[in-house]
């Protein structure tokens, strides 16, 4: 049973496919002593928010979806800008847009501000196409490419 007033909503939802936005709330576990998101869970935000845009495209749950097309997406590269800090039970709305799409990977961008439109992070996130078995590198599959393509068609990209 929860006490009145207790919000029991999810830490994070999906707010929008066309553009991809995800709000989140800040988690006391996130944050250090003083209150403030440790610099490694800003990874998990954008890893999470990746997860779900991949979910979205590929129509089901993202591991299975991608294990079906035989590919992972491990990181090749992770750049964050940080423009304020975040703190326990702060929502803020994470925008994500394809601006790249190479032959065995391609590039999201990460727009993350707080309710009132300020600039939290922006972070741009390189995952390469990996044959799961092998951890070699391969093309990006033909579907998931065709996805990814109309995506950063619809963000001008």
């Amino acid at each position: 049973m929860s006490a009145p007033g207790f919000d029991s909503a999810p830490s994070e939802w999906l707010l929008s496919v066309q553009p991809f936005v995800v709000r989140r709330c800040v988690k006391w576990g996130e944050c250090d002593p003083a209150g403030v998101v440790y610099t490694v869970n800003f990874s998990e935000y954008v890893i999470s928010l990746a997860d779900r845009f991949y979910a979205s495209l590929l129509g089901k749950p993202v591991e299975s979806g991608k294990n079906g097309l035989g590919f992972g997406t491990p990181v090749k590269a992770l750049s964050f800008v940080f423009n304020r800090s975040l703190r326990p039970d702060v929502h803020f709305d994470m925008t994500l847009n394809v601006t790249e799409v190479r032959e065995r990977s391609f590039d999201l961008a990460i727009e993350a501000t707080d309710l009132d439109g300020n600039a939290v992070f922006s972070a741009k996130l390189s995952p390469i196409c990996v044959a799961r078995a092998e951890r070699t590198s391969i093309p990006i599959p033909p579907a998931f490419r065709a996805r990814l393509l109309d995506a950063a068609a619809m963000a001008g990209h």
